[in-house]
């Protein structure tokens, strides 16, 4: 079964109705037979239909064994953070999204839970940098937001031997551009926010476990801490699911497009994009990534960040907003949004300079997106641009 067939298809209709729309169960509570005597649900922090549909719904299309819904892809890092004791550490990704940097740090560092931070493209180095109190590597693939790629089938066989788990952020590439689960990692995050509800209108997490052990663990830690996502919000997340494939395909080929209009440009010093040959990684990418996705980044000659912020707000199609994966073209500079909670130190030090800017290229004509970039770098620079031989 190809791809969009199996998400189609994946979406039961409603047994009660006949609905083909999922229906929206809103309601906090369901009435009982008798006292523990009930239909599958009673409460619906614990469980509700139409989350669990979508819960199914991603299980299916990563290859796990369960799927879990959060009100937001932070409380989805929070729940697997909370697999773990004090004492314990994890190895993560050092171009980190910044939420999560945010996360590791000021809030799970005070209980006891260590943070190492490494180049996990380096797979020598990610084994080195294994202590016996690490229980998790955390690993983005591509990364927020210089698009660095890990060889999670490599990183997996490290896991294993050491006995550690390997969460996967998948938020960048989708389940219809990558699946890691069966590349070897034991747990996948999604903020689907982004790529899977794909329209700018919902703040969702999504966990899926591979195996029914880990799932059970993630599903106490669900019902217990309490964050998770309403019905009408999974509703949307269904909806957006619907048409990921289709979507993924044209955000990575207008990406391409723009990607490669911007290596001809004098302004840019570097353009990250997996799809791109030059990219370091793009071999690995190429092997483990069906596409390349949506997000491109560069940053200028010079690191002149007041010129990357004219540049950021010259642009017409692209908005300047946080966030990504939706239809609309977006814009942003990390510096000084998504990834201001990093130190400045740190951020430099994994490729994230003042001047790096992030576009998150939706669904409109690549050529007006070229347009639109060609005539803000023009303002950015105050003078025409030469074209690179």
């Amino acid at each position: 079964m190809k791809e969009q067939t199996k998400i189609l298809h994946s979406i039961p209709v409603d047994e009660l109705t006949g609905a083909i729309s999922t229906p929206i169960y809103q309601t906090s509570t369901f009435v009982q037979e008798a006292p523990g005597l009930h239909r599958g649900y009673d409460y619906s922090r614990t469980n509700n239909p139409t989350r669990a549909t979508l819960e199914q719904l991603i299980a299916t299309l990563e290859g796990g064994s369960s799927g879990f819904a959060f009100a937001s892809g932070l409380a989805a890092i929070d729940a697997v953070v909370k697999l773990l004791n004090a004492g314990d550490e994890i190895l993560a990704v050092d171009d980190i999204y910044g939420g999560a940097f945010r996360l590791f740090t000021h809030i799970y560092q005070k209980f006891g839970i260590r943070v190492n931070y490494t180049d996990t493209t380096n797979t020598e180095q990610v084994a080195k940098a294994i202590t016996p109190k690490t229980k998790l590597i955390w690993i983005e693939t591509p990364t927020n937001p210089t698009l660095k790629i890990s060889d999670i089938r490599a990183i997996a066989a490290i896991a294993k031997t050491h006995n550690i788990l390997l969460c996967v952020d998948n938020t960048f590439a989708s389940p219809a551009a990558q699946k890691p689960l069966e590349l070897g990692a034991d747990i996948v995050v999604h903020s689907a926010t982004k790529y899977l509800a794909g329209h700018s209108d919902v703040i969702a997490g999504l966990v899926v476990t591979k195996n029914d052990d880990l799932g059970a663990q993630i599903k106490f830690i669900q019902n217990a801490s309490g964050a998770i996502l309403g019905p009408f919000d999974s509703w949307l997340t269904i909806r957006g699911i619907e048409t990921l494939s289709l979507r993924i395909v044209q955000h990575s080929n207008n990406a391409q497009a723009v990607a490669e209009f911007l290596q001809t440009q004098g302004l840019v010093r570097n353009v990250y994009y997996p799809g791109l040959r030059s990219h370091p990684n793009h071999a690995v990418a190429k092997q483990q990534q069906k596409y390349f996705g949506g997000i491109v980044s560069f940053d200028l000659q010079a690191d002149q960040k007041a010129t990357a912020t004219q540049l950021v707000k010259a642009t017409r199609y692209f908005q300047l907003a946080e966030s990504l994966g939706g239809v609309k073209s977006l814009v942003c500079l990390p510096s000084e949004m998504t990834h201001k909670s990093i130190p400045a130190a740190i951020r430099h030090q994994s490729g994230v300079t003042d001047s790096l800017v992030r576009l998150s290229v939706g669904l409109e004509d690549p050529e007006d997106l070229i347009q639109d970039l060609e005539r803000a770098l023009r303002i950015a620079a105050g003078r025409s641009i030469p074209v690179r031989s």
